[in-house]
């Protein structure tokens, strides 16, 4: 199947949009019409279209003002079209791309808004934190960019990390908080298909009983045997994670994909491959500042105190 990509589309495109143009002009022309006409008897002259025995479809000329408006519509669509893209391929006189005009637009406005950013260039996370008006613009700029995954509240939601509950895969601090905002994380789990069902079945207990869960005292004690040869070497003999390279936490009753035995076996089964993408590219140091400053707010500024 054509991908559309062939010059013959580019063509076939641009000849049927001129052709539609030159159709109306040739139908708008053809069925022109200067005087009412009249029948012999001075009553004007009908289409013979007739509803209900007395409302009759007239034969008159179209108004000379929607005759005009549809022939400057057709000649402004060729104008369009000539500065425009439009014509398939055709880039028009004008050269315009939406994506020229929207990296226009996104330069223009960073250097609007530069400005009101810069004083809290010169602060700290934590100083920016514990600004009110600084919390509100990184809230909305937080909104625009991160809610989609982590939600409005920031509460996350299965594979999106609650950025609230000060469980922090690689760290909370200020620091690792704007590194993850600029370059991103790639938190891999391997998928452990070596195991047998049973193997699987066993390992799953212990974990789940790492953080307290109702468990099955003997699967959890195979378990442990299991845990030590597979699991140490990322979630460290006391399995409580590796913040160097984002691993979890598997005592805390945090559970990023949840905690009940079908999502532990599935994680354990067939691995986990969690994606943030970097912003570094899209998010101005200034915003990235005030954003970095709203997340760890949310976790180390209590409401009330931030009304002080």
């Amino acid at each position: 199947m054509s991908d559309f990509i062939d010059s013959y589309w580019s063509i076939f495109i641009a000849a049927i949009t001129l052709i539609g143009i030159v159709w109306c002009v040739w139908l708008l022309s053809s069925q022109r019409k200067v005087t009412v006409e009249q029948n012999a008897d001075g009553s004007v002259a009908d289409t013979g279209h007739v509803w209900d025995g007395d409302l009759r479809e007239l034969n008159n000329p179209l108004p000379r003002w929607w005759a005009w408006m549809f022939l400057l519509s057709c000649v402004f669509g060729l104008i369009y079209l000539v500065l425009y893209p439009g014509l398939g391929s055709y880039p028009g006189l004008l050269g315009y791309t939406t994506d020229t005009a929207y990296t226009t637009s996104v330069i223009k406005a960073n250097e609007e808004l530069k400005p009101i950013y810069a004083k809290y260039m010169e602060l700290d996370v934590q100083q920016v934190a514990a600004d009110p008006k600084a919390r509100e613009m990184g809230q909305r700029l937080y909104l625009n960019y991160c809610a989609q995954c982590h939600g409005s509240d920031a509460g996350g939601s299965k594979g999106f990390p609650n950025l609230t509950d000060n469980d922090w895969l690689y760290g909370g601090s200020p620091e690792m908080i704007k590194t993850a905002i600029l370059q991103g994380r790639s938190g891999v789990m391997p998928a452990f298909s070596h195991l047998s069902k049973e193997n699987i079945v066993d390992l799953t207990s212990y974990v789940r009983s790492l953080s307290g869960l109702s468990v099955d005292p003997a699967k959890a004690e195979r378990g442990s045997t299991l845990f030590a040869a597979n699991c140490v070497a990322c979630h460290a003999v006391d399995g409580k994670g590796n913040t160097a390279i984002g691993a979890p936490n598997l005592t805390d009753k945090t559970w990023l994909y949840g905690s009940t035995e079908a999502a532990v076996t599935e994680s354990i089964a067939k691995g986990r491959n969690g994606q943030m993408p970097a912003h570094e590219a899209i998010l101005t140091p200034e915003k990235v500042q005030l954003i970095s400053a709203y997340v760890w707010s949310l976790t180390n500024i209590r409401v009330d105190q931030a009304k002080k």
